[in-house]
């Protein structure tokens, strides 16, 4: 048995329900661990577990977005070493994130799988076995990822453990199947209502085999094992709901849904800017005070889009203005709330790439109210040309960037400005978790991009460009060409699409880790990193896995216990 430090500590069992639906309850039965051995108590052990994901999706997002080819650093600091590398180190700000909240997640799958044993039976016991393996596979599939191989804990601690172990990423893989493998026969088979069922665990597996296929220790069939699963989930379902809904707040169970994060408002009733997420925080520039309409958290300035992340979007692709708030109204909520969009007047256009002087000139004299022209070569107040707003803007002024409001939460308080410099007076994080927006962490669009990868992978192009193309279908709004229709297919291709489709959404910095490309396409795109020597360290070692936490490490009196080579 490997040895295990509980580097967070034994948890409360009072964590914040999931959702609605999924809630604890004790009524004075006496000990937590009195409380389990019922149906009820382990019921609602069970739902701590889903807990647990809020703070691994809910909070800052560096792990997942953070010096990538998508996004960089705008007015205020990202934290240095996640977003440029060349300072990344051990103790850096944000690189223990996974590791504390993941291991959480594992310690408390522990325990549930340890009293599932001991527990009264029930009819979905089980059931929720399966659910708890699946939950702590999701979690070592993020820090395999993360830092490499990292230790395998599958007991149940009630103290401290003060040395520990490390497995290889090798090991660590074969536990993540073994887990998906026996969940997936007694997991729930029916549609998704916030708990893990079966095609949950197929697409997790999916990408687990996906992603091992481009180790070195890969089996010879990940490939052609992650196209027939994800093919499994797609289950001939076509990509039929318009992206605009996908995104739709209030929508995040549409029939493309597969695994989110749920949250409520009543979950947040006691602490209504702590117990959400921030994923409307991110990807946008401040846009004024909250009283004259603009947004809850003013957005943080920080994670902006790149202008590679700008120029994916093409004329036709529906994406573009349902992934952005291309048109600002004086108050920004009028495009949610006002029915009659026609007497709202719009303060700021973002154009996109692809207009012509004969668009703009269009534009402009519908949209009088922008402004008067005061020059020929000028343009009004509030219009932004392209090229003007990506992070690479030389002016760090309000509304100087494109939002990104995929992940608008109207319903969200207000939850405070951000700072000026995250590194030296970083955000508590509990003063932008206000949304409650469901967290959406697997899609359908996904899995589609997920088997155009692997079919790729396997050689098989034909079946690649067909899997991608349904993705552009349905970004052209349904029309087959509406955009073009891609006739070959490369790893860029799909990262490029993979991009449009998912920009924001928490995946990017494992996707450009997965496909060995993160050295050069952030090298390539991101203004902040432009040299490949930012990822050299220690010996000629490239920073592409994340170290292993400080923190952790001083509390392990286990010496034989490495860091990744380049730290």
């Amino acid at each position: 048995m490997k040895k295990f430090i509980l580097y967070i500590g034994i948890l409360a069992t009072t964590l914040n329900s999931c959702s609605d639906f999924i809630e604890e309850e004790n009524k004075a039965f006496g000990s937590a661990e009195q409380y389990y051995l019922t149906a009820p108590g382990f019921e609602s052990l069970v739902n701590t577990n889903y807990s647990t994901l809020k703070d691994i999706y809910g909070g800052d997002p560096w792990l997942f977005e953070a010096g990538t080819d998508m996004y960089s650093e705008g007015r205020n600091q990202e934290p240095e070493g996640l977003a440029k590398y060349l300072t990344l180190s051990s103790s850096s700000l944000g690189v223990d994130l996974l590791y504390r909240t993941c291991y959480t997640a594992i310690q408390q799958a522990n325990k549930g799988v340890y009293f599932s044993t001991l527990t009264e039976s029930s009819s979905t016991l089980e059931t929720r076995v399966g659910e708890l393996k699946f939950l702590r596979a999701n979690a070592y599939f993020l820090l395999v990822q993360t830092y490499g191989g990292v230790p395998i804990v599958l007991d149940n601690f009630n103290s401290a453990v003060t040395s520990f172990d490390r497995n290889t990423a090798e090991e660590v893989y074969v536990q993540i199947l073994k887990d998906l493998n026996e969940a997936l026969p007694v997991v729930s088979s029916a549609g998704y209502t916030g708990r893990v069922n079966k095609r949950a665990v197929l697409n997790l597996m999916a990408k687990v085999h996906l992603t091992r296929g481009y180790e070195t220790f890969a089996a010879a069939d990940d490939f052609t094992t992650a196209a027939t699963l994800a093919d499994q989930v797609i289950n001939g379902q076509a990509l039929n709901v318009t992206f605009e809904d996908v995104v739709k707040p209030g929508n995040e169970m549409n029939a493309e849904t597969i695994f989110s994060v749920q949250f409520s408002e009543l979950s947040n009733a006691t602490g209504n800017t702590a117990l959400g997420n921030s994923q409307n925080y991110w990807f946008g520039p401040y846009l004024g005070a909250a009283a004259a309409g603009t947004p809850y958290p003013n957005r943080s300035y920080t994670l902006c889009p790149t202008v590679y992340a700008l120029s994916l979007f093409e004329k036709g692709d529906k994406r573009w203005e349902s992934t952005f708030m291309h048109e600002i109204f004086t108050r920004y909520y009028d495009f949610y709330t006002s029915a009659d969009k026609s007497a709202s007047k719009v303060a700021h256009f973002y154009e996109p790439k692809w207009f012509t002087q004969v668009e703009r000139d269009a534009y402009l004299a519908s949209h009088t109210n922008l402004g008067a022209i005061k020059a020929p070569a000028t343009l009004p107040p509030g219009y932004h040309p392209w090229g003007s707003y990506s992070s690479a803007a030389p002016s760090g002024a309000d509304y100087n960037l494109i939002p990104v409001r995929k992940f608008d939460d109207p319903k969200a308080p207000y939850s405070g400005a951000s700072s000026a410099n995250y590194n030296t007076t970083p955000i508590t994080p509990a003063t932008n978790r206000s949304s409650t927006r469901d967290f959406i962490i697997a899609r359908l669009g996904e899995t589609y991009l997920i088997a155009a990868e692997a079919y790729f992978n396997a050689g098989n192009s034909p079946l690649a460009l067909a899997r991608l193309n349904e993705v552009r279908r349905r970004a052209g709004g349904g029309v087959v060409g509406a955009i073009p229709v891609l006739t070959s297919i490369d790893i860029n291709t799909i990262l490029d699409e993979r991009g449009r489709e998912l920009l924001g959404e928490y995946h990017r910095w494992f996707d450009l880790k997965r496909t060995g490309t993160l050295v050069e396409r952030t090298v390539l795109h991101n203004p902040k990193v432009t040299s490949a020597n930012a990822f050299v360290g220690a010996n000629g070692n490239l920073k592409i896995l994340r170290p292993i936490p400080q923190s952790a490490l001083d509390l392990n009196r286990n010496n034989n216990f490495p860091q990744n080579p380049a730290y």
